[in-house]
């Protein structure tokens, strides 16, 4: 087995995806597999029993959306009773920020990757505070999910139209030379993504009170592009899947009890362990006590070589998730240790234009014992209550070594 040739090999085909994001749809639509009584979540498989605060706030929230519950108990009684089925955002090629809630009639992005004939589905993005994906389901929480699925959406869709398709991985790399890393700090990229969508927008909105209402939405919430730019990172990280003998990580999520991956040369299986708490700062009146153990699909961002890998481009983001402009350097330089390559298309000013380490490796993280960094908000423990803070976070060593030892059966090493 030629470890070293199969890990080029699905760099390469991570590097060399092209996500383009083409329509937005609602996802009953476009998702494969989806059902309306079906309830995507961020991470590895999880069960209501065994579900954190934040992830059960938006399942709730998500019923109530769809109408299939009238009020918080009965969503809970629907749930009790079997009449709602449960599965990762990973597990219909699609991904969502923190609960990562998606279910049926929401608008998702559709990005495209022609490279490699793959698809991935991502929701809208809410913004910062109390939001569903934190899980916050008050009647103004899902008033803005109202305004978001039947006003926002219905624009962006046709505003795409009158495109071929807008290139994320271009603006992911010219948003990395402008003080972003793609993950927690997306001021750069959102703006782009607005200078892209305006003049659509313009083209296809006749009332001006919704154009400008559409605009400023998307110019005020700074993590706008994140949720196409996490889809993007999910078409990277499966052209890299199922090369067989690679030992290369191609996805990493977390739902909020348990943390996961996944390795390209072993199938779908989940290496897990329980998620740990993020070190960070947080919001006035809020303490690590309040903290939920971390969970989201963000973390698609750093399995693409981008997020905590890319810091060293945005040494900025220590103002939102602690530390120095010199840690976030440093811990860029670190993840080069852990990874297979320096990405192609994704290079940072502050390191001579390096490329981002791109291709975590799981043998590099056993043998040296340094944990791929990764940046994250923080949610609530209590569900309703949604983000408290944001910090880092680095994944359990055990999933590593459960995926080596894995490896090493399937492969007779």
């Amino acid at each position: 087995m030629d470890i070293e040739a199969a890990n080029q090999t699905a760099v390469k085909r991570m590097m060399s995806a092209r996500p383009m994001l083409t329509r937005l749809a609602p996802a009953r639509e476009v998702i494969p597999g989806m059902v309306d009584n079906l309830v995507l979540h961020a991470g590895p498989p999880i069960e209501w029993d065994r579900m954190s605060g934040p992830l059960r706030g938006a399942v709730i929230g998500a019923l109530l959306f769809e109408g299939l519950a009238k009020d918080e108990k009965g969503a809970v009684g629907m749930i009790e009773a079997g009449e709602v089925e449960f599965a990762p955002c990973h597990h219909h090629g699609a991904v969502g920020p923190m609960a990562g809630v998606i279910s049926a009639s929401m608008e998702v992005y559709v990005i495209d990757n022609p490279t490699h004939g793959n698809q991935a589905y991502s929701n809208l993005n809410e913004g910062y505070g109390k939001v569903l994906r934190y899980g916050a389901y008050s009647e103004e929480v899902l008033d803005k999910l109202r305004w978001m699925n039947g006003t926002l959406g219905p624009v962006l869709r046709e505003a795409l139209e009158q495109s071929d398709g807008l290139d994320i991985r271009a603006l992911l790399a010219e948003a990395l030379h402008m003080g972003d890393e793609g993950h927690n700090r997306n001021k750069a990229g959102s703006l782009l993504y607005l200078k892209l969508l305006s003049p659509l927008i313009a083209k296809v909105v006749k009332d001006e009170g919704v154009e400008a209402e559409v605009l400023q939405f998307l110019g005020d919430n700074a993590l706008s592009v994140l949720n196409p730019v996490m889809a993007a990172c999910k078409v990277m990280a499966d052209a890299a899947h199922g090369v067989e003998g690679s030992t290369v990580v191609t996805a990493m999520a977390r739902n909020g009890t348990d943390f996961g991956v996944r390795v390209s040369g072993l199938g779908d299986d989940w290496f897990t362990a329980p998620a740990g708490i993020p070190e960070g700062l947080y919001f006035p009146g809020f303490t690590s006590e309040d903290a939920n153990a971390d969970i989201g699909d963000s973390t698609i961002t750093e399995t693409a070589g981008i997020g905590g890998f890319a810091m060293a481009s945005a040494p900025a983001i220590v103002a939102f998730v602690s530390g120095t402009p010199q840690d976030a350097l440093n811990t860029t330089l670190e993840m080069y240790e852990i990874t297979v390559a320096e990405h192609e298309h994704f290079t940072m000013p502050p390191l001579e234009f390096r490329g981002t380490p791109t291709g975590i490796d799981i043998r590099k993280v056993v043998e040296l014992g340094i944990t791929p960094r990764i940046n994250t908000g923080i949610a609530h423990k209590e569900p309703g209550v949604g983000q408290v803070g944001a910090g880092l976070v680095r994944p359990p060593k055990e999933i590593f070594e459960q995926a080596l030892f894995a490896y090493a059966e399937r492969y007779q090493l």
